[in-house]
């Protein structure tokens, strides 16, 4: 009997969206047990009555995916002694950090645009930030945008470093409606949106007698 293969791990991956470079990667150190996703249609007849438009669609569904992340700082230390002592020593601060930094502007951005200003100039277009990638797997990769972030501490060690966490995650989509087809987010979701149509064609029968009619 062959050995069973390791449980993979989701987690976010940080990206230069112009070059496509990995910059970061946050695995979850423990899978969420529960996801929440929303789909919004993005239609284009809203108001009753509008015949001409009732059954269109002008771009893909708003999708938000919900979920809470888990950290022990005691499960990431190694028994073995190999490899870094950190969270002997922070608790969780490295790997909050590194999730929270996400959702900041970067200091040296904001030092340059305070020198701009103190010289009466204006930053015309703010540097963007790195691109988010939700993975749960090979078959969703998703860019995304962090519409919240919750962080809720529930336990500390003698000099009060968080040692258990946990990080409630709220994201939207990035669609090619957002950033276009060039875009390596545009790029990202359309794989994924692909993905979803492979997967749907799998669903066999186009006969109604699969829901007991005999026609509609």
């Amino acid at each position: 009997m062959p050995p069973a293969l390791p449980a993979l791990r989701g987690g976010l991956v940080f990206l230069d969206a112009d070059q496509g470079r990995v910059l970061r990667v946050v695995p979850f150190q423990y899978n969420p047990d529960t996801l929440t996703r929303t789909l919004t249609p993005q239609g284009v007849g809203e108001e009753p009555g509008d015949r001409l438009e009732a059954m269109r669609l002008k771009g893909p569904p708003r999708e938000t995916f919900k979920f809470d992340a888990e950290f022990d700082a005691a499960d990431q230390l190694d028994p073995l002694g190999r490899g870094s002592t950190e969270p002997g020593r922070t608790g969780l601060f490295a790997a909050l950090s590194a999730l929270e930094t996400a959702v900041y502007p970067d200091s040296a951005q904001l030092l340059h645009e305070e020198a701009l200003a103190s010289a009466g100039m204006i930053e015309i277009a703010p540097v963007e930030a790195p691109l988010t990638v939700l993975v749960l797997g090979a078959r969703r990769v998703v860019p995304v945008r962090i519409l919240e972030f919750t962080v809720t501490e529930e336990a500390y060690d003698g000099e009060l470093n968080p040692v258990r966490a946990k990080v409630g995650l709220s994201v939207r989509t990035l669609t090619v409606g957002d950033v276009g087809f060039a875009h390596k987010a545009g790029s990202l979701y359309l794989r994924y949106h692909q993905n979803k149509e492979r997967f749907a064609a799998l669903v066999g029968g186009q006969s109604p007698g699969a829901v007991g009619l005999a026609a509609i």
